[in-house]
């Protein structure tokens, strides 16, 4: 019976570590706790935000020059635009002996005896030597019938 009384509750287990070596929540502590525990630094805060900045910096001026490039495109498309209607109120308000195709070429002219503006068929080049026009422009209908300038200038 006596080897039952060594195995009583009354034996005190005592740890081989020193109490001031061990943590009790060593995951809480702000430096590795172990040999081989992953090195921690202490983050330089202004160089995050400064890193954070520029990033931010970076971007946004990426986007503007997106934007611009769209708004440049927008503003070439109106000009172009603009420049049809211009023709195309010429050219409606020539003369115009013939009914127009769609994606067709024409050519738009001036008569030198009057100076009024005729549309026709016949390029600058197959004209005889006599001409009695003045080419202004090549031009072709398109399908919202406005007219496009595809060689002149109107």
């Amino acid at each position: 019976m006596s080897d039952n009384n060594e195995m009583s509750p009354e034996k005190v287990f005592v740890n081989p570590i020193d109490k001031d070596k061990v943590a009790e929540n060593p995951g809480l502590l702000p430096y590795a706790h172990t040999a081989g525990g992953a090195v921690i630094r202490p983050e330089d805060k202004g160089q995050i935000r400064g890193n954070a900045m520029t990033a931010m910096y970076d971007q946004t001026d990426r986007q503007m020059e997106q934007l611009r490039q769209q708004m440049d495109t927008l503003m070439n498309q109106a000009k172009s635009l603009s420049n049809r209607m211009l023709v195309s109120e010429v050219i409606y308000q020539a003369e115009i002996p013939f009914q127009p195709v769609i994606h067709h070429n024409y050519h738009l002219y001036q008569r030198k005896i009057d100076g009024v503006h005729v549309l026709s068929m016949i390029a600058p080049t197959e004209w005889g030597r006599k001409k009695p026009y003045e080419h202004i422009a090549s031009v072709r209908l398109l399908g919202d019938h406005t007219w496009e300038v595809v060689a002149g200038d109107v």
